[in-house]
């Protein structure tokens, strides 16, 4: 039994690991090097009222097999309701990429909810960022 309960807990473990090297990823960072890593990733970015920018990085286990994705922004109330604001679209794509970012400019403050489609209209990865005046 005691052998049973470890093989479980291992194959949980091992299972767990592979989900996060293997999965699809949305980072928000100020840059990216050169190997399609984020370059300070963040959950939280200040702007000035005027505005300001960072990075949508995503990297995928497998090659997005498309030339074009789009970003579908939501802003998030207090509640966690989603109310569309825009949607960004990144093209000249090459079927072979997995990893690809885009320069994106903020204006607002608030809590965003971001979304990567694909060609096909299939969510590849999702994430929150908050974004806070200086």
């Amino acid at each position: 039994m005691k052998k049973a309960i470890t093989t479980f807990v291992f194959l949980v473990l091992l299972f767990a690991a592979s989900e996060s090297v293997f999965s699809q990823t949305l980072y928000f960072c100020e840059g990216v090097d050169d190997s399609g890593y984020p370059i300070s990733s963040s959950e939280t970015f200040y702007i000035s009222r005027s505005g300001g920018y960072f990075y949508f990085l995503v990297r995928l286990p497998y090659e997005i097999q498309c030339t074009a994705v789009s970003y579908e922004i939501y802003e998030v109330d207090h509640y966690g309701s989603e109310t569309y604001n825009t949607v960004i679209d990144q093209t000249g794509m090459s079927k072979s990429w997995v990893w690809f970012w885009k320069k994106v400019t903020f204006y607002q403050s608030g809590y965003y909810h971001v979304y990567v489609r694909d060609c096909y209209n299939y969510v590849l990865t999702d994430a929150y960022v908050k974004i806070l005046y200086k």
